[in-house]
C-alpha cells in the first residue's frame, strides 16, 4: 500500500482538529460559551484521529510476518 493516502488523511484531520480549535476560540470570545466544549472536544478527537492515521503509516511500513 502507498504512503499517499495516509499522509493525506493525517494532514486533512489535523487541518480540522486546527479549524475547529480556532473556531472555539472565537465561540469563547464571541460569547457562545454553550458551544465551546462540544466543538473543542471535536477538534481534540480530530487530532487523536490524526495520530491513529499516523500510526498505522508507521506500522504499515514495518515488514509483514504470516
Amino acid at each position: 500500500m502507498t504512503k499517499g493516502p495516509f499522509v493525506a488523511m493525517s494532514v486533512a484531520t489535523m487541518a480540522l482538529g486546527t479549524a475547529l480549535g480556532s473556531l472555539a476560540l472565537e465561540l469563547r470570545a464571541q460569547g457562545y460559551e454553550q458551544y465551546v466544549e462540544s466543538v473543542s472536544t471535536f477538534s481534540v478527537l480530530m487530532y487523536i484521529t490524526a495520530a491513529l492515521v499516523a500510526m498505522t503509516w508507521v506500522r504499515d511500513g514495518r515488514p509483514h510476518s504470516n
